[in-house]
């Protein structure tokens, strides 16, 4: 062998050493970011810690995830509006939020936010009655507050005494 050829070679061996190197780095270097980002999917934490900040959004017919995700990043509710649109894309809310004005605080989490705005208006409940007449009842008595706060609404103390029975 000639000194070129052994020269050549050994420079290719180095060349294709580096290109293997590099190629390596740049696939290790993909799945951190890759493994990062799956990761905040699933474990973002919210913008702030305790009570954080009320901010009133505008949720319009006609906005896309990507757009609400938009939103929400420049009112300051979530870090990234690209997670964000991949954790509605995920969720169980998907597609489901509702037109409206919303408010969200920093101290809420992405599946927090989705599920506010995909509640549905809660509709009343009719006050239920009873009617007992008199000639079953001694002495009845409602109380809708406790003093201490530990009863339910509209608890009966007395019992009521049926004709025929005690």
């Amino acid at each position: 062998m000639k000194p070129a050829e052994i020269i050549g070679s050994i420079l290719e061996t180095i060349i294709k050493i580096a290109i293997f190197i590099f190629l390596g780095v740049l696939i290790y270097r993909g799945a951190l970011i890759a493994y990062d980002y799956g990761y905040r999917v699933f474990t973002e934490a919210p913008v702030s810690v305790g009570e954080g900040r009320i901010i009133s959004i505008e949720v319009k017919p006609d906005m896309s995830s990507r757009d609400l995700g938009d939103m929400l990043q420049q009112k300051g509710l979530i870090r990234d509006s690209k997670i964000f649109f991949l954790q509605e894309l995920l969720s169980e809310y998907r597609g489901k939020e509702a037109p409206g004005i919303y408010d969200l605080s920093t101290a809420m989490t992405a599946e927090e936010m989705l599920a506010v705005m995909a509640m549905q208006p809660v509709e009343e409940e009719e006050e239920e009655t009873i009617a007992i007449p008199e000639s079953e009842v001694e002495e009845l008595e409602i109380v809708d507050e406790d003093p201490e706060g530990t009863s339910e609404n509209n608890v009966i103390e007395e019992e009521a005494v049926v004709e025929g029975g005690e």
